[in-house]
């Protein structure tokens, strides 16, 4: 069962979410309640009340729920970083980098307007990214629609580029 299954389960019939999670922490993960919980940072008391049918968990919680579900789930392969930027930019990016001895993949979406920049941002968090690299002008918006970080990029070099080329004229 995959963590969209699990969020799909939700919207098919009541109780279809507890059910999959239940199923998914005993049978896939072979974790505990109270293991998950603080990998999540789910209280032990909300997780035991929706697992129970007690309660329903709130938008936020499920968020939680399924970050946590997507980093435990997740292999070596599946390691992303998105970046989203013009395909000038993208020309000189490496294909993966080593971060604390994990080799990350680098992810390229390339995007010409606002409005792609925001649909690769959503995409890239559906299909798994672990963050997102993108303009400064989107990353206030994209880091209000997702739940992974999003990072803006700063590129200096261009800066200092540009004033030498007016180091002459002033």
């Amino acid at each position: 069962m995959t963590v969209e299954d699990l969020v799909s389960s939700m919207l098919r019939e009541e109780g279809g979410f507890q059910k999959a999670l239940r199923s998914m922490l005993a049978d896939e993960l072979d974790m505990t309640l109270s293991e998950f919980c603080a990998v999540s940072g789910v209280s032990q008391s909300t997780m035991y009340k929706i697992l129970e049918e007690k309660r329903e968990p709130n938008l936020r919680t499920i968020r939680q729920i399924v970050k946590a579900l997507r980093a435990l789930s997740r292999d070596g392969e599946d390691c992303f970083v998105a970046v989203i930027a013009a395909p000038s930019f993208l020309e000189s990016l490496p294909r993966t980098m080593d971060v604390n001895g994990v080799a990350v993949n680098i992810r390229e979406y390339t995007i010409y307007t606002v409005e792609d920049a925001i649909i690769s941002a959503v995409r890239a968090e559906r299909e798994g990214a672990l963050a997102v690299v993108c303009a400064p002008v989107i990353a206030l918006t994209v880091e209000k629609i997702l739940s992974i970080p999003v990072s803006p990029v700063m590129p200096l070099s261009s800066v200092f580029k540009a004033l030498e080329a007016v180091k002459g004229l002033i």
